[in-house]
């Protein structure tokens, strides 16, 4: 995810479609550093949804052209208005879905706020739905009591499938200074600490939601996407673990082909959901 073109058509012969950052209204500088905090255990960043705004994102959009792999274009706003215009637009720049970014665990006036109601999550898909011809999928916070109230919710809405999981809101201090990692304060925590989490979220949502469930979250080896799917993903996202590793992509596929021939699987539908029939 970036928001780029240069460094999504870097991507783009490895994937099956590239995700753009989240695009606002309009341009926002986010936060001031330190805005990333890397440990042992993943990645820790309060960005502030740093963004060009969505007429100068066109230009980008424009670039993106030449891929012939598809482009999901991710948008935020603060009310079904503006994710309606956001997603009119990147229609109208040729993305082939929108990912709406209702969870944000760290930017003021549009995360959490938005992801964590229910009736919000169902009148901004309903909204943007009303508005595209599309495909609109709703990214999901884990930052809830229940994922699958707000899945539901987005479902009810007409969302054409659900995205979990988004980064889990959390915190380091510096026991030097007495103070947060981040300028922030909070942050969004992502890398292979929150596997488990996305892995439960997905799971759960599967058990419950007729939509397609798309999984992500701490993703890095081949064994990670397995679990997602087993757990009842149709398709996952990369996103920590390409800052180390751009080729990781072709290590998921080789790994996952693998898999599926000492397993003895011919189709992804053999895999998909399994862990469910297995209780």
């Amino acid at each position: 995810m970036d928001t780029t073109a240069e460094t999504m058509l870097r991507l783009a012969p490895y994937a099956g479609a590239i995700i753009t950052k989240s695009i606002g209204l309009e341009e926002r500088k986010g936060y001031d550093n330190p805005v990333i905090f890397e440990f042992s255990h993943g990645l820790l960043n309060a960005m502030g949804l740093p963004n060009p705004g969505i007429e100068k994102f066109r230009s980008e959009m424009e670039k993106l052209r030449s891929a012939e792999t598809p482009v999901i274009g991710s948008i935020f706003g603060k009310d079904e208005h503006e994710f309606s215009i956001l997603a009119q637009k990147m229609e109208a720049y040729g993305a082939r879905a929108v990912e709406l970014n209702l969870s944000c665990p760290h930017a003021r006036g549009y995360g959490m706020e938005i992801g964590r109601n229910p009736e919000n999550v169902r009148k901004i898909v309903h909204a943007v739905k009303r508005t595209v011809g599309i495909p609109v999928l709703a990214k999901l916070t884990p930052n809830v009591s229940d994922i699958v109230e707000i899945g539901l919710a987005a479902e009810n809405g007409g969302a054409d499938a659900v995205v979990a999981i988004n980064t889990v809101r959390a915190m380091r201090i510096d026991i030097e200074f007495a103070r947060s990692v981040l300028s922030a304060g909070f942050g969004g925590y992502s890398g292979p600490g929150i596997l488990p989490i996305g892995i439960r979220c997905v799971y759960e949502l599967k058990q419950h939601l007729n939509v397609p469930v798309i999984g992500c979250g701490g993703i890095e080896t081949w064994q990670d996407a397995v679990e997602y799917f087993l757990a009842g993903a149709c398709a996952v996202e990369i996103g920590s673990a390409l800052r180390k590793d751009i080729t990781i992509l072709k290590k998921l596929e080789a790994g996952l082909v693998r898999y599926m021939k000492r397993k003895g699987y011919t189709t992804m539908d053999e895999v998909i959901a399994l862990a469910h029939k297995n209780r």
